[in-house]
């Protein structure tokens, strides 16, 4: 494998990244982040993409943040609170990214996804999962709660699920993930990453103009009471009504022809 933490291949519309730390479970280290958001800002500006796979390499998909890096920041004079900070304002603005890329992201998980793996998996758009994977925030067992990979997760399973795996740090099983809403699909292990690639392949293939505006509203009226998430999602159909794409789209469907 290349050296690089980071690998990137696109095919016909699909982008696919690939953590690229297998012996390290592809913790998130610093370095790690650092190349993550460079790519996800890439492409936020690549319209030649139009959904993008997140997978990883070895037999874990990400065992959260690098504990060997961090405890080194323990050495500095303020025992690394400032570097502790840095960390977790750069792995949030990493989690933050993707939701607000135009492109879904589908995360593929093969083996653990724990801690900031878990919060890595939550924050994608969708998920696929091998039926070997687990899922865990386990941090409440070595003394670090896991409070950046629960804003992701809460976001994701209802508050008792949630704090059922904040709290217990219990393994969740594939199936047991999909039932609390963490993950999509459940597939044969070692398809995660094909069958995810075959999802943003039917994804890609419909108007990114409209995939881009509904997943932009999606995540928008998340965050509004109930009146103003209607008004507001009122308005962005209207402004997709008034899209070509729609206006093509339908008057398809109406003559029973297929859309383009």
């Amino acid at each position: 494998m290349s050296d690089l933490l980071l690998l990137r291949d696109d095919r016909d519309g699909v982008a696919t990244l690939t953590l690229n730390r297998p012996r390290a479970r592809n913790a998130l280290s610093h370095a790690m982040l650092t190349a993550l958001a460079e790519e996800f800002a890439r492409l936020a500006a690549d319209e030649s993409v139009r959904a993008v796979v997140l997978a990883a390499e070895g037999p874990a998909f990400c065992a959260g943040h690098d504990l060997k890096e961090m405890t080194a920041y323990r050495a500095e004079a303020d025992r690394g609170a400032a570097r502790f900070r840095a960390l977790f304002d750069l792995c949030s603005s990493v989690m933050m990214a993707i939701p607000a890329l135009p492109q879904p992201v589908i995360a593929a998980v093969e083996g653990l996804a724990t801690a900031a793996g878990c919060q890595l998996v939550a924050s994608c758009d969708l998920a696929v999962a091998g039926e070997e994977a687990r899922f865990a925030t386990p941090g409440v067992q070595i003394g670090l709660f896991c409070s950046t990979p629960m804003v992701a997760l809460s976001r994701n399973l209802s508050r008792k699920a949630a704090m059922a795996m904040l709290l217990t740090a219990e393994m969740a099983e594939a199936e047991e993930a999909k039932a609390l809403g963490l993950v999509n699909r459940v597939v044969p292990a070692g398809t995660a990453l094909g069958q995810a690639q075959d999802l943003a392949a039917g994804i890609a293939a419909r108007s990114a103009y409209t995939v881009r505006v509904g997943k932009r509203a999606f995540y928008e009226q998340l965050e509004m009471p109930l009146a103003e998430a209607y008004a507001h999602a009122g308005r962005v159909m209207t402004e997709n009504m008034l899209a070509r794409a729609a206006e093509d789209g339908i008057a398809a469907f109406l003559d029973r022809k297929a859309a383009r």
